[in-house]
């Protein structure tokens, strides 16, 4: 079984740190920055993993071949990046076979650790997603599991396979192969077929809300065009003397606001005493 995970999470490593690499590159990094982002998301989430579940120090830091997968992994990339690049839809494939062998193999570790299995479900999914988010913050970008088709949902369904399969004393090999296809499968099928979660949409000023500015805005508009002007015309009614009238009304704090509009008799005033 240790053998096993060892393979998992050094092949999910090797998948997480080309994509770190390949974001890297994207963002015109020297080698060290492509090196660095290659560790972070071939590592980040089984590092976080093991400092939660008091494995330390974390395998990542703790055996050489982590660090090293992950740097052949950028190098790679960083010098053959063309025909890296020319792989993108392998890469999201292996991307989704990462996420699938990181998440059954946090799971399972966790589960190892005596963790109860709701967190060691939501550990697995950690190990899954940790990398890609710090890889995204550090180039400034909205981590991808946050907006992104399903992602971290799969993550999450393949853990819970292996939660179950340990509530119901299956052999925990049998259940790690079921919960990575599972995964694996909602991975890529979400890619072809664009499967996402709702997305989080700006609310918008109700009818009844739209039809009550519209009637002040007639209230406002009469009451501005009756007012004489400096010359003896009345205001025009244009949407800056409108603006101009709705604040001198409403100013924060329910403090009343001078009338900003020009009065015939200030304005003659001036004129006089220049």
């Amino acid at each position: 079984m240790n053998t096993l995970l060892l393979l998992l999470d050094l092949l999910g490593t090797f998948v997480f740190a080309l994509s770190g690499a390949i974001a890297g590159v994207n963002r015109r990094l020297d080698l060290f920055g492509v090196l660095v982002l290659s560790f972070v998301a071939g590592n980040f989430g089984g590092i976080t993993r093991d400092l939660m579940i008091g494995a330390v120090p974390p395998a990542a830091i703790g055996d050489w071949r982590y660090l090293s997968v992950s740097l052949v992994a950028g190098a790679v990339t960083f010098y053959w990046f063309p025909a890296i690049d020319r792989l993108r839809s392998p890469v999201l494939v292996f991307d989704g076979a990462g996420l699938a062998l990181f998440a059954v193999s946090g799971t399972q570790k966790a589960l190892a650790f005596g963790l109860n299995p709701v967190m060691s479900a939501l550990l697995g999914m950690l190990t899954g997603i940790g990398g890609g988010m710090v890889r995204d913050v550090l180039v400034a970008e909205i981590p991808t599991v946050l907006r992104a088709d399903l992602y971290a949902v799969a993550a999450l369904a393949g853990a819970a396979v292996v939660v179950i399969g340990s509530l119901l004393d299956l052999p925990s090999t049998a259940a790690m192969i079921v919960g990575a296809a599972l995964c694996f499968g909602l991975r890529v099928m979400a890619i072809q077929r664009s499967w996402s979660l709702p997305i989080a949409r700006p609310r918008k000023q109700s009818e009844a809300g739209q039809a009550a500015k519209a009637r002040d805005n007639d209230d406002l508009r009469q009451e501005v065009g009756s007012r004489p002007g400096a010359f003896g015309r009345p205001w025009a009614d244009s949407s800056l003397d409108i603006e101009a009238r709705r604040r001198s009304t409403s100013w924060p704090g329910g403090c009343a606001r001078a009338n900003l509009q020009p009065h015939a008799s200030l304005l003659a005033h001036g004129s006089s005493g220049a």
